[in-house]
């Protein structure tokens, strides 16, 4: 699943680092000989965001406001049940509702209560003009065909109620339409005039496919992620789920521990500045880190090692899992904010790369460190120790030189 971009754009504006300068010395103040200097003051966070730099969906914290919808607050939605002429449906929209239902409260979980999905269920099928086999629903779908279906479906509906009081909209088919295969995201182009009712130009909006029955209420997770910016992180070539597996609901959708990773919560504004620790430079920091699955805390430690790179450390506890005995731990990854939607943006350093994971789990959901554990990158001179662990989080030491 994707989010169809209308074309790659440089963003308007790169993201302002803070700088932090150093307080005058107070007139007359005494010092004593060879007294040590004071510890300098931590950095800002703002010190380890990057800029995006591709244009699109990435993992700058510069997002753009026009193209993408704000993260945080109440989000209205109103589904919208639709068949075809050659997929005409016999069942209840009931099930279909219910099978979505679930993203509400993940979603207000996973950002601690700062994003709330509203979701309205217009329960009536909507006949489509058009056979679902024309559509063109595979992996080559381009975003004018998928804007046309996405019309067809809103001027369908729009008889039968008021898009004016909606921010997004879902679009769910019947069981039937075997060809409305998967569940891309749409993204509005505003140079077009796109696709308006009752007054209201629709921006976003998820037209599921057959893959919800598969992936469940997470689906919605991630697509409504698109709407707000963020990236796909499996791959677009090669083995699908390489670079982060299951440890972020924007990659393995089915995966042992899919949240959201807590650097994408910061992007989105659900993680305070004062709840990231930053290493900008070269130095040494140590911090305890509360599990991202939970409120509250330092949730994550960020290394910076360049324009658009950094390493970040983040407890993780995979509560509420069955499958949490192999994604406990400290999660170190690489952020690029300079790399594409699909080629790695975020990239999971794995602790134990020969481990035989239980069953269930794949060897990725294996890679937390656990303490005594220590990543290093010999390039930029990026150390992270794991000192220690418990129920309660972990406590790792940032160094660079």
């Amino acid at each position: 699943m994707s989010a169809l971009p209308t074309r790659l754009r440089p963003l308007a504006a790169a993201f302002a680092l803070v700088s932090c300068l150093a307080a005058p010395a107070t007139a007359g103040a005494e010092t004593k000989p060879n007294s040590p200097a004071p510890a300098p003051a931590p950095a800002p966070a703002a010190d380890c965001a990057l800029p995006g730099k591709t244009g699109w969906t990435d993992e700058g914290h510069n997002t753009d406001a026009a193209q993408f919808q704000h993260a945080g607050g109440n989000h209205r939605v109103l589904t919208l049940f639709v068949d075809f002429p050659d997929a005409q449906a016999t069942d209840s929209t009931d099930a279909y509702a219910t099978q979505l239902a679930p993203a509400a409260d993940w979603m207000s979980r996973a950002s601690y209560g700062r994003s709330r999905l509203g979701i309205s269920s217009l329960h009536r099928w909507i006949r489509m003009p058009a056979d679902s086999t024309s559509y063109g629903f595979a992996r080559g779908l381009t975003f004018e065909a998928h804007e046309k279906y996405l019309r067809d479906a809103i001027t369908a509906a729009d008889p039968y109620a008021d898009l004016s009081r909606y921010d997004m909209v879902y679009v769910v088919p019947t069981k039937a339409a075997a060809a409305i295969s998967f569940s891309p995201t749409y993204l509005y182009d505003p140079t077009t005039p796109g696709v308006t009712a009752d007054g209201t130009r629709i921006k976003w909006a998820v037209t599921f496919g057959q893959d919800m029955w598969r992936w469940g209420y997470k689906v919605a997770a991630h697509e409504t992620g698109h709407t707000f910016g963020l990236p796909d992180l499996y791959s677009f070539t090669g083995a699908t789920h390489q670079y982060v597996g299951g440890w972020d609901v924007m990659g393995n959708i089915a995966g042992a521990a899919p949240q959201y990773l807590g650097w994408h919560s910061w992007k989105l504004g659900w993680t305070r500045g004062n709840q990231v620790a930053c290493l900008p430079g070269p130095g040494r920091r140590t911090v305890k880190l509360t599990p991202v699955e939970r409120p509250g805390g330092t949730k994550i430690a960020v290394l910076r090692t360049g324009e658009s790179t950094a390493y970040i450390a983040e407890s993780r506890r995979a509560e509420g899992n069955d499958k949490g005995a192999c994604s406990t731990g400290v999660l170190i990854y690489k952020v690029d904010s300079a790399a594409q939607t699909g080629e790695g943006p975020v990239r999971i350093m794995n602790a134990n790369p020969t481990a035989t994971p239980p069953t269930g789990c794949t060897q990725l959901d294996m890679a937390a460190y656990k303490p005594g554990q220590t990543f290093t990158d010999p390039d930029t001179g990026a150390r992270i120790d794991v000192l220690a662990g418990g129920d309660a989080g972990d406590v790792v030491r940032l160094s660079k030189t």
